[in-house]
Formats: structure tokens, C-alpha cells, sequence
């Protein structure tokens, strides 16, 4: 049998268990999975070099699918190899019969994929259209710089490429010169309502891809010659990034299933019998004339990366800024916790290979670029530059490749890349986010630059659990900069997804070298007995102010600094009844934050309590300095002190 008559072969009978699975689940996208079967019998049978006994294996080639909804093809190709699934400790080879169960909640085969759910054959959760790439550049990048010959394939759909964040993705290769991620365009001219935009047409897709820089070959997916010759010139390394345009035919081989109105939708009864026999003919038409043994062969991976282990020891951030002859800028009092998870940031550049930094052209805001300080990490810092949601994304792939992805920004550019950020969660990605310039205390560049609701959505996240028991994201955020290095490492050490939120301007130092920061705890600033103020970030500095007003109006106030969410609740609750059950929340931001944190612990545990909320209750404007902005919004320390005697009964005066 000729290879062309074998993938004919493997790509009608992935065509005919796609179309069984999603009949039997009652759901799924058959007609798409159709469309890349032989795209994906060349790749899982022949081009990419892999061990299906061994999805896990560090150096195997990788495919993205970013069309998530065709994974029916992907799975079936799984089942014909009877490739490991399942989670570690609990593995079994998949079979076709397994893929009856697709869609199941007891089933590793999800309605799209996910490595998280016991498939480790992919590196990401898809399924979100327009994310794929980025995460395949990302898994691409990290393969370079460890020198190993390692081709990550992703399939996109042509309405899928109307996304923005494809063309950032496609950018980013040309600027990295990412040659050993190879883009496959499904053009087959169909969305979800209707026909596809003249703009995503294949001869389109063509003239853009050149233009941006790729050497592009445009196939009929559904010609095999074409299609291994195609992706044997990528095998082969060719000088400048590659892209295929791949002419397909949505719900080929059963042309009843084909045409508008088929996206989503199963065949059943006798629509699903007349689909087998359109198969069954379609089979005697491509591969009955030709006889012999099946030419395709997997080879094995070409090259396994060199584990690398994170360092048994740090600096402190003291000695940090002492071995850049910098100690003298901390001992003046003041430094911004930007500042000193930059500084945080350069120690784990020399002394963590595993660890990366990604910027979104804001890195001397961000202070990502102390990274750049270390020569030896140059090669594991990457400009993304205004493309927030490609940096997430391209962060989520360098975890699957077992790094360890620090990308910042702005808090506020990052609402941009949410459901990126939301994808990688689900994958369980090994990513740090961090959102600089975070609140109003930035003052001077108003609204379009504060982020007010990012702290809400990502305490969303830490309301959920892993299968560890770990929250789905850990949300830090710093009050000086011993707790920003101190945060920045303990982030690196965990394995799993957090964000680290830090402020513009330097502040006073609350704590030093000696004080440990764990994700989950707090610091009891001061201690007294008639309210617990909670504060966060840079409104606990504005706390302490507030604290001395307090004092001189006779009333003893306990300040805690709840930097970790979640966080110890137990004790918090303990630190309210030894202050009369009374707490009084304050942040910088829109609420459904800190304060529904701390008013859900309360609630949760049965007890009599007295919660007051302070936080931005307004869209803020310009103000030329923090106190400013901090008055205009009502909370400035007087206002807190206010707020605070009210809930004992005593007046405050400013």
C-alpha cells in the first residue's frame, strides 16, 4: 500500500469515528474533524516524531490543535495507535471503544482538549478560538533556546484566524524567527453561522502570510502527497518561518454532511447510516485499488532537553541589591514593590535557568528589564511587545515546555489577555502573572490606566480548587518591597498559576529581610483590641496613617496586611473576635475583592460579626498626586480613620 493509499485509509476511518463519538455523545463537531483527518493522520502517523506509549516524553514533537471543536480527529488517531491517556498513576491505552464515551464526565476524551483532564498528548486546554498558536510558539521557543530539534505543529480553522490574536501570534514568530513552528491553516470555508469572510479565503491567507514574513504552501488538505511533501520541507528546516494554507473540505468523505448548517451538529437515525455508507464509498473509491503493507512509521524523538532543577538557595533582597551596588537605594527607607520584584526578577535570572520574562513593551515600568541585566538570561527574556494577549498565551506554551514564565504589564492592559489567562488556569499552566501600576495610586494618568475590577476576577479563581486542593490561582499582592521579592520567590517555588500584584510609587519599608512570606498567610502590623483593620498593597501604608489618627482618638486598632488570597480565615476570624468583632476592609480598587473575601470567611463560619467596606466606589479621574486621587475617592487616611471610629462610636477628627 502506498503511503497516499494509507493516509486515505487512516483519514476515512478518523472521518467515520469522529462522526460514531460525537453520535453516541450527542454533541461535538464532527464536520470539522472531517475536514483535518488527513491532516492529522500525516502528522500522528507519519511526520511528528513521538512515542505513543509515552505522551509525557520531554522531547517528543508537539501539535496545538487551536481549533479545539475538531479534536474528534485527533482522538480517533489516538485510539488507532492505542496511545497512553489518562492522568499519572492511573494511565490505560486508548481504544476505539473508548471513544463511545466522549464527552462523558467520567471520560478523558472532553469536549475539547485538555492535558489537565488525561490527555497529555496536547500541551494546552483549546477550545477558545485564536490562542493555539501563540501557545505552540511558546513550546517552539523554549525547544530553541535549548537546542533541541524538537517541530511544534498547529492547526488553526480559517474563521479562527479572524482573531486577533492570531496575527499577534504570527508576528511574534517572525520577530523571534521561530522556524520550528510550523502554522496549518484549515481553510475549509466555513464558520459556525455561516461561509467565512472573503478576508480569511485561502488566496487571502496566502498574500498575508507572505506579507508578514512567512514562506507559505498552499496544498489541498485532503491530498496526501501534498500534504507530507508540505510538512516534510518543515521537517527539513527551512530558513525563515513556514505556514501551510490547507484547501479543506468541511465533513469530507459523506458529502450529505456537507455544505451550510452542519457546524456543531451530529447525524443521527438515517442520516447517521446513509454518512457510513457515503464513507464506505468514498474508502472503495481511494484505497480498494491498492494492496499491500502500510508504509507509515512514527519515529522517535530526536533529542531529550536537560532537566533542570530551581536553586536551594536565594539572596536576600539586602544582599540583592548589595551585589549590584545598589544597597545604599534601600537603605534611604523608600523603594516601590515594582522595583523590588524587578530586583527579584534578576536574581532568579541568574540563579533559576527554568525561569523566563515576558514584557509587553512596558519593561522599564514593569522592571522586567532588571531580567535583561543578567548576560547569561538575555536568551529567556521575550519582547512581546503591545500584545498582551499573545504574551499569556505564548507563557502558557513555555510551561508546558517546563519552564517557568514570569509576564507582566499594566494591571490594566492585562484585563485584555483575561481569557487567555483563563485558558492557561485550565490547562493548570505554570504561569506568573504580574500586573504592575496596580489601583489608583498611579494617580496622575487616570482611569484608562488604573485597574479597578482585576482584583475581583482573579479572586474569582482562588474560590476553586485544584485536584491538589490548591486554589485554581493564588492573587499576592505586596505592601513594601521585602514583600514583593519575598512574594516573587515564593511564586516562582509554587507550581501553579498567581498572580503578583504591584504599585507605582516607593514607599516606606514595613518589613525586613527576616519576615518569610507564604502563599496563603498575612502580618499582623499592629496589634490592639477594639477593630481589625484589613488592607492590602500600597493602602496599608495609608492603614498606618489612618492607625495614628485612631490612636490619638483613644481607639486601638489591629492592622493586618492581607497580601495572600486565600488566606489563613481561622486566623483572621480569631484576630476579629479579640477586636470585638468588628472589621473594616479597605482596598484600591472596584469591590468583590478583599472585602468579599473576608465578609464570605465571616459568614462561612457562623459567627456575629461587624464588617464595614472601603474601596473605589466611582470611576476615578486624573490627580496630580497619590493623596490626591486617594482623597477624591474617599480613601484617603482621614476618611478610613472616619469610617473607623464610626464603628465604635467615637468621632475622628482629621
Amino acid at each position: 500500500m502506498t503511503i497516499e493509499a494509507a493516509i486515505h485509509d487512516k483519514a476515512i476511518q478518523f472521518c467515520g469515528d469522529a462522526v460514531e463519538m460525537c453520535a453516541a455523545a450527542g454533541s461535538g463537531h464532527p464536520t470539522t474533524a472531517m475536514s483535518i483527518s488527513h491532516i492529522t493522520a500525516v502528522l500522528t502517523h507519519h511526520a511528528m516524531r513521538w512515542v505513543p506509549s509515552e505522551p509525557w516524553h520531554p522531547g517528543s514533537d508537539r501539535l496545538v490543535l487551536s481549533e479545539g471543536h475538531a479534536v474528534p480527529a485527533v482522538y480517533a488517531a489516538l485510539a488507532d495507535l492505542g496511545a497512553v491517556v489518562g492522568k499519572e498513576g492511573s494511565e490505560f491505552s486508548l481504544t476505539r471503544d473508548h471513544l463511545l464515551t466522549l464527552r462523558d464526565t467520567d471520560s478523558v476524551l472532553d469536549g475539547h482538549p485538555n492535558p489537565a483532564e488525561g490527555m497529555p498528548f496536547f500541551d494546552a486546554a483549546t477550545g477558545s478560538l485564536g490562542q493555539g498558536l501563540s501557545v505552540a510558539a511558546g513550546i517552539a521557543l523554549a525547544a530553541l533556546k535549548d537546542e533541541m530539534d524538537r517541530k511544534v505543529y498547529c492547526i488553526l480553522g480559517d474563521g479562527e484566524a479572524r482573531e486577533g490574536q492570531v496575527t499577534e501570534a504570527l508576528d511574534f514568530i517572525i520577530d523571534h524567527n521561530i522556524t520550528n513552528v510550523l502554522p496549518i491553516f484549515n481553510c475549509n470555508g466555513y464558520g459556525q453561522a455561516d461561509a467565512t469572510s472573503g478576508q480569511q479565503s485561502p488566496e487571502r491567507m496566502v498574500a498575508k502570510l507572505q506579507a508578514i514574513g512567512f514562506t507559505v504552501l498552499d496544498i489541498d488538505g485532503h491530498d496526501p502527497a501534498a500534504i507530507v511533501e508540505a510538512i516534510d520541507g518543515f521537517k527539513a528546516g527551512p530558513e525563515q518561518p513556514m505556514a501551510i494554507v490547507a484547501r479543506t473540505v468541511k465533513g469530507w468523505g459523506a458529502p450529505c454532511l456537507q455544505g451550510q448548517g452542519w457546524h456543531g451538529k451530529v447525524a443521527t437515525g438515517t442520516q447517521l447510516e446513509q454518512v457510513r455508507e457515503e464513507l464506505g464509498l468514498t474508502s472503495m473509491k481511494l484505497t480498494s485499488a491498492i494492496s499491500g503493507d502500510a508504509v507509515l512509521r512514527i519515529e522517535p524523538p530526536a533529542s531529550t532537553p536537560e532537566e533542570q532543577f530551581g536553586p536551594e538557595n536565594m539572596p536576600t533582597l539586602t544582599e540583592a541589591m548589595n551585589s549590584i551596588d545598589k544597597g545604599l537605594v534601600l537603605k534611604s527607607g523608600k523603594f516601590a514593590t515594582r522595583k523590588a520584584f524587578g530586583m527579584a526578577l534578576r536574581m532568579l535570572a541568574r540563579n533559576d535557568k527554568r525561569v523566563w520574562a515576558l514584557d509587553a513593551d512596558t519593561r522599564n515600568s514593569t522592571f522586567t528589564q532588571d531580567f535583561l541585566a543578567e548576560p547569561e538570561a538575555t536568551d529567556r527574556f521575550a519582547e512581546c511587545k503591545i500584545a498582551e494577549q499573545n504574551m499569556v498565551s505564548v507563557a502558557a506554551g513555555l510551561a508546558a515546555a517546563e519552564k517557568v514564565p514570569f509576564c507582566a504589564s499594566f494591571s490594566k492592559f492585562l484585563t485584555r489577555a483575561y481569557d487567555q489567562i483563563e485558558m492557561a488556569i485550565i490547562s493548570r499552566a505554570n504561569i506568573k502573572i504580574v500586573g504592575s501600576h496596580s489601583g489608583i495610586s498611579l494617580a496622575a494618568d487616570g482611569p484608562s490606566q488604573m485597574s479597578l475590577p482585576d482584583m475581583a476576577w482573579f479572586r474569582s479563581f482562588t474560590t476553586a480548587k485544584t485536584e491538589d486542593g490548591e486554589p485554581l490561582c493564588w492573587l499576592l499582592q505586596p505592601s513594601d518591597a521585602y514583600a514583593a521579592y519575598g512574594l516573587t520567590m515564593a511564586m516562582a517555588e509554587h507550581n501553579g498559576p498567581c498572580l503578583l500584584r504591584t504599585h507605582r510609587p516607593d514607599v516606606e519599608h514595613l518589613y525586613d529581610d527576616n519576615t518569610v512570606f507564604n502563599l496563603g498567610l498575612f502580618e499582623v502590623l499592629t496589634e490592639g483590641r477594639d477593630l481589625l483593620i484589613v488592607s492590602a498593597g500600597y493602602m496599608v501604608h495609608e492603614c498606618n496613617r489612618a492607625i495614628d489618627l485612631l490612636d490619638k482618638a483613644g481607639i486601638d486598632a489591629t492592622l493586618v496586611d492581607l497580601y495572600s488570597i486565600p488566606f489563613d480565615e481561622d486566623a483572621l476570624l480569631d484576630l476579629a473576635n479579640a477586636n470585638g468583632g468588628n472589621i473594616l476592609v479597605v482596598e484600591d480598587n472596584f469591590g468583590a475583592a478583599i472585602g468579599s473575601a473576608v465578609a464570605d470567611a465571616c459568614t462561612a463560619s457562623g459567627d456575629p460579626f461587624t464588617i464595614e467596606q472601603m474601596h473605589v466606589r466611582k470611576i476615578p479621574k486624573s490627580s496630580r498626586s497619590e493623596d490626591d486621587v486617594l482623597a477624591q475617592c474617599g480613601l484617603d487616611a482621614a476618611s478610613i480613620a472616619k469610617k473607623a471610629g464610626s464603628m465604635v462610636g467615637v468621632a475622628v477628627r482629621s
